[in-house]
């Protein structure tokens, strides 16, 4: 039996980004730099039960809170689909979403910004969760557009986040903001620092 706690443990560890981490996600000019990212890698409960093995690029900084959040969703039982760095989708944004992975760190510009600024992702300060259940919802289109079964938010399914729900309040718990909360363009997958 103590074998079998032991097996289904979270585990949660911090250590330096390696190129083939970020390869797709980093490029020449990045707000931040590679020494200042970090690998996370976690325990996590998948849509089947099971406890799987994940990672995700984030910065340095948030590190640590990072492996808080995810300790409490593990304890939670909240299920993740995916959780591989977004070097695995070439970079893509929209693949990543596609796939329903939870991902962090990607050198690009906000979605929808009409000035080309950073998004919070570029500086590791940003970490969307299961996109398919948690889409954004940008002048009238639905990202990923798988997520469009999922824009009833009353009906309150595994893997959501909503608002007082495991999820927020895991992120809510070190300090991070919902974006599920921008009035008009809501992004139920994103969880940020400073709430962008």
């Amino acid at each position: 039996m103590q074998l079998v706690a032991l097996l289904l443990a979270f585990v949660g560890t911090i250590s330096p980004v390696r190129q083939q981490d970020v390869r797709f996600s980093y490029r020449a000019g990045c707000p931040v730099a590679p020494a200042d990212l970090r690998l996370v890698r976690v325990s996590y409960r998948g849509f089947d039960g099971r406890t799987h093995a994940g990672a995700l690029v984030v910065n340095r900084r948030v590190a640590r809170d990072v492996v808080t959040v995810f300790r409490r969703l593990y304890v939670a039982r909240f299920p993740i689909r995916r959780l591989t760095p977004i070097s695995a989708f070439r970079g893509s944004d929209d693949a990543s979403m596609a796939a329903d992975n939870t991902s962090g760190f990607n050198c690009r510009a906000a979605v929808g910004s009409t000035t080309g600024g950073w998004s919070e992702h570029a500086y590791g300060m940003a970490i969307d969760v299961n996109p398919v259940e948690n889409p954004y919802v940008l002048n009238g289109r639905t990202l990923p557009p798988a997520g469009r079964a999922y824009l009833g938010r009353t009906l309150v399914r595994r893997g959501m986040a909503v608002s007082g729900g495991v999820l927020v309040r895991a992120f809510e718990s070190v300090g991070w903001k919902w974006g599920g909360r921008w009035s008009g363009s809501p992004d139920y997958q994103h969880f940020s620092v400073n709430g962008r």
